[in-house]
């Protein structure tokens, strides 16, 4: 059997990148800024409010998945020309929303429905302003810079998560209402950026003529070129069915190309089994912190040390790749992430945990940059979109499950019990990851 990604290149470092592609960076560098910013103390927010943590909970869980329910729908009219669009309403929705959160909370007891229904429609938007995002980068960027793109887009992420809740902490300090009005701004200059973007965001008539449904019995052939039933020519008869199957036809043009393309498989896979494990493995520590007498600052630091390591694992990605090469980096980082899970199984004190969660989020973005790269060459335009709320999908899911698995087994087995069940399907991902075989970008399976 042949390397999973044994058709993965090399990447080449090439010259500046073009001006829609910093414009796209600061829109998503401030947007992720802004929602750590006020992430971090929503719940702080709520406790002080007098809600029980239940209702804190409830208020994170609904959100999520909200969120997770409404990208696949906000995904076909990107998809179908309305990208910019779509990412401009969304952000300036957001920056509504958190003002409004704001407003509410610097006026006193806010009721919790106010404050529930602003929490939702934030979640609502942002959902939609990511979903239509995911197909950003193939339209503002030569397919040569995509792991350059996307490598500054995670370091982006990894670096709001070591200022935001620094900065959100600080500012709740000074005023509750703060971090609200800096996420706030933050949409606001989100919004911005995508106005000020030049590319031409919609796929364009040949990339839809190019992308057309599979004839009856047949399955759309799992390669960069791979077919859409999302799409159909003018000649196509399926364009009498009913606007039900037609509109389930478009909802599920993603999750089809990810079920035949075995890239996208690998990709969707390991990035939603290392993720939802990286948060089963957070919870175990904080399980095993709290259990030895520790508070809520041995945590901060963890996650201080964790977000520094992968922004300095996100920077290092293009350069990692070109001289070790993507195939052998994926085999390598899947078997080096068995014995960091199995360690925090015996690990003790908020500065082993520290150190083993940041070489586990060091090592991370050096295959996620690759992975997510190469998603972006393997899909089609007009399929951008509604295949990256797949994988977005997928990705969130696990890391939703993942607490409450963490919870059983800590419950039942042991605080340790978490890292020890996350090292086994670790070297199960890395035992598939070594084998499976994956066939060269454009080829037909």
């Amino acid at each position: 059997m042949g390397s999973a990604t044994a058709a993965v290149g090399k990447t080449a470092v090439r010259g500046p990148l073009p001006r829609d592609v910093r414009l796209f960076w600061c829109a998503s560098a401030a947007d992720a800024l802004g929602s750590q910013a006020s992430g971090v103390v929503l719940p702080l927010l709520l406790l002080g409010l007098g809600y029980s943590a239940a209702t804190v909970g409830l208020v994170a869980g609904v959100s999520t998945a909200a969120g997770l329910l409404l990208a696949p729908l906000a995904a076909v009219p990107a998809d179908r020309g309305a990208r910019k669009t779509v990412m401009l309403w969304s952000a300036m929705v957001s920056a509504l929303a958190m003002g409004g959160v704001a407003v509410a909370a610097a006026a006193g007891r806010p009721p919790l429905t106010l404050l529930l229904g602003a929490v939702l429609v934030e979640r609502f938007s942002t959902a939609v302003y990511e979903a239509a995002a995911a197909g950003t980068v193939a339209l503002i960027a030569p397919p040569a810079d995509s792991p350059r793109v996307v490598a500054g887009l995670t370091a982006a992420d990894q670096g709001a998560l070591v200022v935001g809740p620094a900065l959100g902490g600080a500012l709740y300090q000074a005023s509750r209402a703060l971090p609200f009005v800096a996420d706030a701004l933050s949409y606001t200059v989100a919004a911005v950026c995508v106005g000020a973007l030049k590319s031409d965001l919609r796929p364009g008539e040949q990339a839809l003529r190019e992308t057309p449904g599979p004839p009856p019995g047949k399955a759309p052939q799992a390669s960069g070129h791979a077919a859409s039933p999302a799409a159909p020519s003018p000649a196509d008869p399926r364009r009498s069915r009913p606007r039900g199957a037609a509109l389930r036809a478009e909802l599920g043009a993603g999750l089809a190309l990810v079920r035949t393309s075995p890239f996208l498989r690998l990709v969707l896979i390991w990035t939603a089994t290392v993720n939802g494990v990286i948060v089963a493995l957070y919870y175990g520590a904080v399980f095993t912190l709290q259990k030895s007498g520790d508070g809520g600052t041995p945590m901060g630091l963890v996650l201080a040390l964790s977000g520094a390591a992968g922004l300095v694992g996100s920077l290092a990605a293009p350069r990692v790749v070109g001289r070790i090469g993507a195939a052998r980096l994926l085999v390598t980082v899947s078997w080096l992430l068995v014995p960091l899970a199995a360690a925090l199984a015996s690990a003790e004190g908020p500065w082993a945990y520290g150190a083993l969660f940041g070489v586990f989020c060091l090592l991370m973005p050096l295959v996620t940059v690759v992975l997510q790269s190469r998603a972006i060459q393997e899909t089609p335009p007009a399929l951008q979109a509604r295949t990256g709320a797949v994988l977005a999908t997928a990705v969130g899911g696990s890391a939703a499950l993942a607490p409450v698995l963490a919870g059983v087994c800590a419950a039942r087995a042991g605080t340790a019990a978490p890292a020890v069940a996350s090292a086994a399907v670790l070297t199960l991902l890395a035992c598939w990851t070594t084998y499976v075989r994956i066939p060269a970008r454009g080829a037909a399976v």
